[in-house]
């Protein structure tokens, strides 16, 4: 980083650099007025009933985290590219900081992809300082669950991220000790190749992981975790909005299922709009290429070459009128929706 600096700045400004930051920066605004700032608006209700002590139903639950959970992502991830963009509009190519997360197979592999810069804090200045794995697994898994949890208390002097810091701790040490497992079984175990049910099933397995997280990292109180828990672990029964359940040909009612939700009257919204949106969002995380992908031959940011920075074979920025109507497209709908009171989620942090 500081070599790029020593440079005059003079030497920066390039009509290339600026047509590359430009498309990486109205990307990331795309993301967070388009995505993230929409779908927030089914994500917010939930978790304001919930602090209200509001007893949500099963699906009203998952939906709201499912909600914040996809929130969360597009505004980190469109905060990281604007501030890849503006750099590199100025010549300066910024450390990556954010690389499809929600398509990791464990959550060690989620930590290497979310918040890259602070994963690297947490492991080289208290990890490794603490002996890291160096000194037993006993000790390994102490020094996890105090890293995580310390890392928790830098989002916030709150128990909720304490608590959402050692729940991914724990996470750590049990996703440690599979593989410690794995080494020490038959090769049916530790099997290299990776059938496609066993990649789809490790990867849906740590998403679900990371949703139930989540909301210990929206929530503003304990009473509000647990009002979202109690829903999604089935505490309140398991109901649909009216409309939904209708549409299920009475299926669900021969098996017992009560249907008076709270999206009656639209408290939470448009259950099928929500619904949609959820669905959309979890097809561009988990099929869309990332912004890294796109711009893999310009060298976008620092660090790549920790990364599997493949892309689809097509599907890559250059110079063309395509991309420039495709870049203008997206700049336009971005600025067209930016509202006056759009701040990003992770502005505190």
């Amino acid at each position: 980083m500081l070599a790029q600096f020593s440079k005059n700045a003079l030497s920066h400004l390039k009509s290339k650099n600026l047509a590359i930051g430009l498309s990486i920066f109205f990307i990331g605004l795309f993301k967070k007025v388009v995505l993230a700032d929409t779908i927030s608006l089914h994500a917010t209700p939930v978790f304001d009933a919930a602090e209200q002590e509001v007893a949500l139903t099963f699906f009203e639950a998952w939906g709201g985290a499912l909600a914040y959970t996809f929130q969360l992502y597009f505004d980190f991830s469109g905060y990281s590219d604007m501030a890849l963009g503006i750099a590199r509009m100025l010549g300066i190519v910024l450390p990556l900081n954010f690389f499809s997360p929600y398509k990791a197979h464990n959550i060690i592999e989620f930590w290497r992809c979310w918040h890259i810069t602070l994963s690297r804090f947490l492991r080289d200045y208290l990890y490794f300082p603490l002996g890291g794995n160096r000194k037993g697994p006993s000790r390994r898994y102490i020094n996890l669950l105090l890293v995580m949890a310390i890392g928790g208390l830098w989002h916030g002097a709150g128990w909720t991220f304490i608590l959402w810091g050692i729940l991914h701790g724990i996470y750590l040490c049990l996703n440690h000790l599979w593989i410690d497992f794995k080494k020490r079984r038959p090769n049916t175990l530790n099997n290299p190749e990776k059938s496609l049910l066993k990649t789809w099933g490790a990867r849906i397995l740590t998403f679900i992981c990371i949703v139930i997280a989540w909301v210990l990292f929206r929530c503003e109180s304990i009473a509000g975790v647990t009002q979202f828990y109690t829903a999604m672990f089935g505490g309140n029964g398991i109901s649909l909005a009216p409309e939904l359940a209708y549409e299920a040909n009475g299926i669900l009612t021969h098996l017992g299922f009560r249907f008076d939700g709270m999206f009656i009257d639209g408290a939470f919204g448009d259950p099928k709009q929500g619904g949609w949106l959820i669905l959309i969002s979890l097809l561009l995380v988990w099929f869309a290429p990332n912004t890294v992908e796109l711009f893999r031959h310009e060298k976008p940011a620092l660090g790549l070459t920790e990364f599997d920075v493949k892309g689809h074979a097509r599907l890559v920025w250059k110079t063309s009128w395509i991309w420039l109507v495709a870049t203008t497209l997206i700049a336009t709908i971005a600025l067209m929706l930016i509202q006056k009171h759009s701040e990003f989620l992770y502005f505190q942090f």
